[in-house]
């Protein structure tokens, strides 16, 4: 029975069209989900939109809209970016749906019947921004503590759930639970939230203050607060209340990759709540760091969004992949600028992986008619090709600690390796040579091969290059390599036709002469 993976990603609001940070989330998921797929596991990577509460009530009314209506017209704007950036997930959740409403409405009879749920009065702060409740003492200037928004004062009557009463409880998992919240200062972050009374958690609003929302069971007064309904998705999502061997196959996750600003929401509020439902903990919480452009947070709110679908299509889906992979080690925030895209594309891409292919398939043509030429008996111990077959091992540990950057700079090594490996070997003077005709089909070989094992390392990270270099090769897409064994073998047959193509990266337009 083959190994199950299953990775989520946040709910995204449906008040604004997907910005860079969107595509960052969703991109990271991607290539963990394409990681777990080459190694022959059975993958659920689920992706959707939160289309309750306060904002989205907002963003229908200044347009005239009914708030379904609404989301249903912002839905096609989250699917056609995913599409455009071959995010390969498997279901696309929306709160709307009305299995979610049953399952979130049947966790809160169940914490009813368990005593953790009580009427009360309220009275605090909440951030529309956030859509969030703090007390006096969580602000900061009488401002938000997560966004630096405007709060309202709130008294009213509402439903609370004991979250106080698991604080002990979460403290002590956390703890001795080293890696269950990713990295860690976000750990730490969480611990250190935790010293501090934890405070019940209202999960209800009035229908007559915000009318958008799950019914509360057995009260037409009340709709559920939004948090409380979207954290619920990660099981209603497979299962949860609805289908007992699916739940029972794909939980608990694997991972929540969340932005950091949500992490007390996903690291403090859903622990507790699966710990009072009897549920299953999952096994991680990524926290990724934001993206910022001339030193502010890339936002909705803050209107400084950069366009992923204008990236994609100026400088190709693969490059804006790299780029956000590659730019930051995933936890800590990255710095945005088109001006860093453009010199990866130039140096990594362009001049490392694409001149590369160019260079190598061009002399295949000119000096063996375009196919792979026989290698000599020494050639499997190459220097070059044994450094790339050693790749699978610590590429595999990268990932599998979830760290892409440090995957691709382990795949970038032997690509500059190879580029130096022409140099040293000067295949067009060989060529010249009676006596070194072998060498030169040694090397071409090596060549090829290694481009045959870099592509399938870099299936997860830039599929459609990837892709590209295989088929050319005559490889079948996805190639898989399951073990070390099988990654240490030859890819390429001699006397295959390769095709050239076109260049993996072709001059920019404003560069082109």
């Amino acid at each position: 029975m083959a190994t199950k993976y299953y990775i989520t990603t946040p709910l995204y609001y449906v008040n604004a069209k997907p910005h860079i940070g969107h595509a960052y989330t969703n991109i990271l998921c991607d290539t963990f989900a394409r990681f777990h797929r080459l190694k022959d596991e059975d993958v659920f990577f689920m992706t959707g939109t939160d289309e309750h509460g306060t904002k989205i009530a907002k963003a229908a009314k200044d347009q005239g809209m009914e708030p379904k209506a609404y989301a249903d017209q912002m839905i096609p704007h989250f699917e056609s970016l995913w599409k455009l950036l071959g995010i390969q997930y498997d279901f696309f959740f929306r709160t709307t749906s009305q299995m979610h409403r049953g399952a979130v409405q049947q966790i809160l009879k169940d914490l009813e019947a368990k005593g953790d749920i009580y009427k009360s009065k309220y009275v605090g702060w909440y951030s529309v921004k956030s859509e969030t409740f703090y007390s006096e003492s969580e602000l900061v200037d009488g401002k938000c503590p997560d966004t630096g928004g405007e709060v309202q004062r709130i008294e009213e009557e509402n439903y609370f759930f004991k979250m106080s009463k698991y604080r002990d409880w979460l403290i002590d998992y956390i703890q001795k639970t080293p890696g269950f919240i990713q990295p860690d200062m976000r750990r730490n972050e969480i611990l250190g939230f935790l010293k501090q009374p934890l405070e019940d958690l209202c999960i209800t609003r009035p229908r007559e203050r915000l009318s958008w929302g799950i019914p509360y069971p057995g009260s037409d007064e009340y709709v559920i607060y939004v948090w409380f309904d979207a954290l619920v998705n990660y099981v209603s999502g497979v299962g949860y209340a609805r289908d007992a061997e699916q739940f029972k196959k794909w939980w608990p996750a694997d991972v929540h990759v969340i932005g950091k600003d949500i992490l007390r929401h996903h690291a403090v509020y859903w622990p507790i709540m699966l710990k009072a439902c009897g549920i299953e903990m999952p096994k991680k919480i990524l926290a990724h760091g934001w993206w910022t452009l001339s030193g502010a947070k890339v936002s909705k709110s803050s209107g400084n969004v950069v366009d992923p679908v204008g990236l994609s299509e100026k400088y190709g889906v693969d490059a804006f992949r790299y780029f956000l992979l590659n730019e930051v080690t995933l936890g800590l925030d990255g710095a945005y600028s088109e001006d860093l895209i453009r010199e990866r594309y130039r140096t990594d891409l362009a001049n490392d992986l694409g001149n590369l292919w160019f260079r190598t398939a061009s002399m295949i043509d000119r000096y063996f008619g375009g196919k792979i030429p026989k290698p000599g008996p020494d050639t499997g111990s190459d220097a070059l090709l044994s450094d790339a077959k050693a790749l699978f091992s610590p590429v595999r540990e990268a990932m599998e600690t979830y760290n892409p950057r440090d995957a691709l700079g382990l795949i970038w090594k032997v690509v500059k390796r190879a580029n130096q490996y022409v140099e040293e070997n000067k295949p067009w003077q060989l060529a010249k040579q009676e006596s070194g005709k072998q060498k030169l089909a040694d090397v071409l070989f090596v060549l090829a091969d290694t481009l045959a094992h870099m592509a399938c390392l870099l299936q997860p990270f830039l599929p459609g290059t990837a892709q590209k270099i295989l088929t050319r090769l005559q490889l079948k897409s996805p190639l898989a390599a399951k073990s070390k064994s099988d990654f240490e073998q030859m890819f390429v047959k001699n006397d295959v036709s390769i095709e050239r193509g076109d260049a993996l990266f072709p001059k920019l337009e404003d560069e082109a002469a």
